[in-house]
C-alpha cells in the first residue's frame, strides 16, 4: 500500500486530488480537491458521505436544497481562517466561483442525514497548541465540540518554519482506554516552494512512512503512530486533517507513543512561538 500520494497522482478532472474510502482501502474518510477556473460551475453529488466545501484559495457560491450560500474564502491557507459549507449525504450541490479557486471537499461515509449549514470563519476556534519548537496553530472548524456532523472530524494545522507538530507521536486506531478508532488523511500545503516531512510508524501493525511532502501531497494514516509533521526552516507548513471512524460517538481521543509522551511535560517551561497565530479571520496581506 502506498501511503504517501504526491500532488496530482490521484487526479481526475476537475479534481486534482481524489481520495475515497475504497481507494484508501478503508471505510469512512475521503477527500476531493476541486479546481475551478473563473466562472466555472461544478455539480457535486455527495452520495453516502457528508461533505464540506472548504476554500483553499478563492471564494465560491454553494447552492443546495433551496439554499444559496456565499463563501468568502481566502487568498491562501496561509492568509486567513476560512468560512465553509456543510453538505449532507444524499444531496446534490452546485459550486460556482466567479474568480476561480481551489476547494477541499473533506467527507465521511455516514448514516444520519443532517441539514445544509454555513460555518462562519468568525466561529472557528483558533487553538495554539504545544510550546517552543513544538508550537503550532489548530483551526478547529469541524471538530466534535465545535460543529455538528455525524462522523466527519476536520481541522487545519499551521506549523511555523522549523517547528514540529503532530508531536509527540500519537495514534487513534483502537477503541477503548481513552482512544478511539479513526482513519486519517493529511493534506499538505507549503508556504513558498519548500517542503516538509511526515513520519508514520507501526504500533502493533506494520506501517513505515518518512515522506518529503510538498503542496498538494497527501499522506494516508489507517493506523499506527503518526508524527512529527516537520516544517523545514524558512517554510511554514499547512495540513488539513480529515478523520472518521466507526465509533458510536464522534470523538477525537488519542494515545501518545509512551516512548515520547514525556515531551509534553517540557512545555511547561517554554513559551508559545511568538510567530503564532499565523492566521486569523482577518485576511493577511501577501
Amino acid at each position: 500500500m502506498n501511503y504517501h500520494l504526491p500532488a496530482f497522482s490521484t487526479s481526475a478532472d476537475p479534481y486534482e486530488t481524489v481520495i475515497t474510502p475504497d481507494s484508501a482501502g478503508w471505510h469512512y474518510s475521503g477527500l476531493l480537491v476541486l479546481t475551478l477556473e473563473p466562472g466555472d460551475t461544478h455539480e457535486l453529488s455527495t452520495g453516502d458521505s457528508e461533505t464540506l466545501v472548504l476554500p483553499l484559495n478563492g471564494g465560491c457560491v454553494v447552492e443546495c436544497e433551496g439554499q444559496t450560500i456565499a463563501v468568502t474564502g481566502r487568498a491562501s491557507v496561509f492568509s486567513r481562517v476560512s468560512d465553509f459549507v456543510y453538505l449532507p449525504r444524499d444531496a446534490t450541490a452546485t459550486i460556482s466561483s466567479a474568480a476561480g479557486g481551489r476547494f477541499a471537499l473533506p467527507s465521511a461515509r455516514c448514516e444520519r442525514r443532517l441539514s445544509v449549514r454555513y460555518g462562519a470563519a468568525e466561529d472557528v476556534p483558533v487553538e495554539l497548541r504545544g510550546a517552543g519548537q513544538c508550537s503550532r496553530q489548530v483551526n478547529n472548524f469541524c471538530t466534535p465540540d465545535v460543529f455538528p456532523a455525524d462522523r466527519l472530524i476536520a481541522c487545519e494545522v499551521l506549523t511555523p518554519g522549523a517547528n514540529w507538530s503532530s508531536y509527540p507521536p500519537h495514534k487513534h486506531d483502537r477503541a477503548g482506554d481513552g482512544e478511539c478508532e479513526l482513519e486519517e488523511i493529511y493534506y499538505f500545503e507549503v508556504d513558498g516552494s519548500g517542503m516538509g516531512y511526515q513520519r508514520v510508524y507501526g504500533s502493533d501493525r506494520p506501517i513505515d512512512v518518512l515522506a518529503e511532502v510538498r503542496g498538494g501531497d497527501v499522506v494516508l494514516i489507517p493506523h499506527g503512530w503518526h508524527g512529527p509533521a516537520m516544517a523545514t526552516p524558512g517554510y511554514d507548513l499547512y495540513y488539513l486533517n480529515v478523520m472518521a471512524g466507526p465509533g458510536e460517538h464522534r470523538a477525537w481521543l488519542i494515545s501518545d507513543d509512551p516512548a515520547h509522551g514525556w515531551i509534553r511535560d517540557t512545555w511547561r517551561d517554554l513559551d508559545i512561538d511568538p510567530r503564532l497565530p499565523l492566521t486569523s479571520t482577518v485576511e493577511r496581506r501577501p
